[in-house]
Parts: C-alpha cells; structure tokens; sequence
C-alpha cells in the first residue's frame, strides 16, 4: 500500500529554536533513503522552507501557505497556484481598512513570490518582518495602500493582532462566499498575538492533500500536525497524530496522540512504523 506522510511544520516537525533537531533530520533522511514518501503541510512559503528543510532530502512536492501553493524544491517551481478572485481582493482590502488591520499581501507570478505591506505599525508584524528577512533574506516590497498592487496574481493576506482586534474582522470575513481562513494562536509567544490568514475557498490543506494523493496515485495519507490549522489535513488523511502539545481540538480529531515536537515526536513515530 503506497503511503504519502505529511507533517506540519512549526509545533509539530520544528522544535523551539524554529529549527530542525539533528535526530529528525538524521531520521527523516534514512527513511526516505529506505522509501518512505515523506512531505510538508503548512502555512509558510517557500522562502523560510527550503531554509528550514535544506538538510533534508525531500523529493515529494511541499504544500505551502496553508495548501494556496504546492512547490517542488528540486525544479523551484510552484505546481499548483490557487489564487484569490479581484472581487474577493477588494472586499478583503476594504474590510481591513475598516478595521484598520495591517498584514502582508502575497503574490506569485512567474514562479516569483512578492510580498507586499503597508506599515509594520505594530510589535508582531515588524517581528515577523525582520525574523524573514535576517534568517531567512526574505524581501517585503512596502505600498502606501494594497489597492495600488495589481490583483491579478494575488493569492494571500497573513495578519497577526490580538485575537480581540482580530475577530470581528474575521466574522465579517467569514461571509464572503470564496475564500477561506484561517485564525489561531501564535505559539512562539506567550503574548495575546494571533493569526488570521485569508485564502481562495479551493485552498485548503485538505485540498492539496488530495491533490498529491490523486496526483501521485497514493493509496494512503497520513498526516501530523498541532495547531488549528491542521484540522483540514486531518480531515484528508486517513490515520492522524496529533504532537503531545498540540491543542485539544486537534488531539480530538487525531487517530492518537505521539511525543511533543520537542521529543521528536513525528520522526520516532515514523521510525517505529512506516516500514
């Protein structure tokens, strides 16, 4: 029976360091040598990905920004783009206005992401500008207003507030019809700070988790994550570990519960059970 594995990374694969621990990088290697297929789910791109995964040979293609892209390392291309309508664009733009949000605007075009924003007015954004740009040489292309950017190849909006501040406009974004979101704690802080990130409604984890199972004719997914975000790669997969840490709306959905992130939960069970 083929199996495609695939992993969240931050909480689940990552340990506090936002890095790799050499047993899961040793690990993972010496399984996929052995012919596990082995993949990753989550809501980063590919800037901070290939960094963070340099180390580990992964031949299946990745999902990305929460299933909006699915890249394959090797050739540098993105192979399925899943983008946001114009109409969607402007209604966003203006509900965040109204809402006087700030958050970064992402596009893709020729198999180049942009990132735009307005201001950096807030501790969370400027931190999550400068963490991608020193670790990372990510490059954020700063517009006086969204509107100025062409829609066409627009495909994601990340914003991080309190959950407060954030949630009416989450509401109000829950009404429009085609796209989808995404909005859970930021756990690299003990601060009130969330996410709430908007996509196409055919974006999904759950979506290009499928799409690599059609697509590469697996008989089987199995899927690990920890935060709320993954409860539509769950929802696709056939059998679920939720990390110790994860949060208890995930550990209700998943087949059991493995060791923490930080005891190289995904990589032991993988050992002990993909062969």
């Amino acid at each position: 029976m083929k199996t495609l594995y695939i992993s969240d990374l931050d909480g689940t694969l990552l340990n506090e360091k936002v890095e790799l621990s050499d047993y899961t990088i040793s690990t993972l290697n010496s399984m996929i040598q052995k012919g596990v297929h082995f993949t990753i789910a989550t809501a980063r791109t590919a800037a901070s990905v290939v960094k963070i995964m340099e180390s580990v040979s992964i031949q299946i293609p990745i999902i990305l920004m929460n299933g909006v892209l699915i890249y394959d390392i090797p050739s540098k291309k993105y192979l399925k783009i899943e983008g946001l309508t114009k109409q969607s664009i402007q209604t966003i733009i203006s509900i965040l206005k109204e809402h006087e949000l700030n958050g970064f605007m992402y596009e893709v075009k020729d198999h180049i992401l942009a990132t735009y924003y307005q201001s950096l007015d807030t501790k969370a954004l400027k931190e999550f500008h400068d963490e991608r740009v020193n670790k990372y040489q990510k490059k954020f292309i700063q517009v006086s207003d969204f509107n100025q950017v062409d829609p066409t190849h627009i495909i994601y909006f990340a914003l991080m507030d309190t959950k407060e501040k954030l949630e009416s406009a989450y509401n109000q974004l829950s009404q429009i019809p085609d796209i989808s979101l995404a909005f859970y704690k930021d756990i690299y802080t003990e601060d009130d700070i969330w996410f709430l990130e908007i996509f196409s409604v055919n974006a999904t984890k759950y979506n290009a988790a499928m799409y690599l199972k059609s697509s590469y004719n697996y008989d089987r997914l199995i899927g690990f994550g920890d935060n709320l975000n993954d409860l539509p790669l769950f929802k696709a997969c056939d059998e679920t570990y939720a990390v110790k840490n994860a949060k208890d709306e995930l550990k209700i959905q998943a087949t059991t519960i493995i060791e923490s992130n930080l005891d190289n939960g995904v990589a032991k069970w993988i050992e002990r059970n993909a062969l």
